[in-house]
């Protein structure tokens, strides 16, 4: 493996916590003897051809600094690769990293994780969900969720994550069930009127949502949750749940596993590590193994904050 080592940084990511959070995780990896190189793109487009020009000049491992956001663009980089991934999470949700047991706005701890993991030459294989070309780490959401995100993204005010608290309340006024069709590995098929369907390679999304919070990120399957015909009343009562994963027990709610998954319904978009894939329908597949991620020897388990 080569020494030089390439972090990869969104510097707005956590209202600028990105930019400050180089600087240490550079510092730990260069104490530990690795060249760093920094890659920072003047857009998402410009940043991911850098990465895959810094992974097919022989990099000894992509270091992604910011959130979920900039962990999903570094994966598009490195999935399928033996270029090894670390992630040094310092965003809003950080949701790919906690799934994975790693250090959470942390970069100094997180960086001397990845320089640790470096110098041992410990990898971890993880599996990925890819729809299309795209890959994704977490949890693919679709339906009342989805329209959160779609609002959301339009608000200017407020910021943070009480735009997506304020954005949930004007959804639930309006939503209604949608009917789904839901074929799973390319066999079985579900015909359900849901509020919403979440495919989770990962157990968590929004920033510890355990919307699949059973998911493995290592048996090869993704855990599919279906939240039934909820009237806005049992989903007022259902979903702040979901912070601790105990959803998954109430009795509109179903979970399937598959290696693969067709998802198709009327007017509704899908968003894979929180950011727009398109509208539905699609087809998700769970590769195996897709990614080699550094850090600890193994993650901490589905139900672990």
């Amino acid at each position: 493996m080569t020494s030089e080592i390439t972090l990869f940084v969104n510097p707005t990511a956590g209202r600028g916590r990105g930019a400050h959070a180089a600087q240490p995780a550079a510092s730990a990896l260069r104490a530990a003897g690795f060249s760093v190189r920094t890659v920072i793109g003047e857009d998402a487009a410009d940043a991911l051809r850098r990465a895959r020009d810094a992974v097919d000049a022989g990099t000894g491992a992509l270091i992604a600094v910011g959130g979920d956001g900039m962990a999903s663009l570094a994966l598009q980089a490195v999935a399928q690769t033996p270029t090894p991934l670390g992630v040094i999470a310092v965003g809003t949700g950080n949701d790919f990293a906690r799934a994975l047991g790693l250090p959470v706005r942390d970069p100094a701890a997180a960086g001397a994780a990845v320089a640790a993991a470096l110098d041992a030459g410990r990898a971890r294989d993880v599996d990925l969900g890819r729809v299309g070309k795209t890959w994704f780490g977490t949890v693919l959401a679709s339906g009342f969720d989805s329209r959160v995100n779609d609002r959301g993204n339009r608000m200017r005010w407020p910021t943070g994550r009480f735009k997506y608290d304020l954005a949930m309340a004007v959804e639930l006024a309006a939503f209604r069930p949608v009917p789904y069709r839901i074929t799973l590995d390319e066999g079985r098929v579900h015909e359900v009127d849901a509020t919403l369907v979440a495919v989770g390679n990962g157990p968590s999304y929004g920033g510890g949502m355990k919307i699949c919070a059973r998911a493995d990120m290592s048996d090869g399957l993704f855990d599919v949750t279906v939240v039934g015909d909820c009237s806005r009343t049992t989903l007022l009562k259902v979903f702040p749940r979901v912070y601790k994963g105990t959803h998954l027990d109430h009795p509109k709610v179903t979970v399937f596993r598959a290696a693969k998954v067709e998802l198709a319904a009327s007017g509704v978009t899908a968003y894979a590590d929180g950011e727009q894939l398109g509208g539905l329908p699609l087809a998700a597949e769970c590769v195996p193994g897709a990614v080699r991620i550094l850090g600890p020897e193994g993650p901490k388990g589905p139900q672990d904050g």
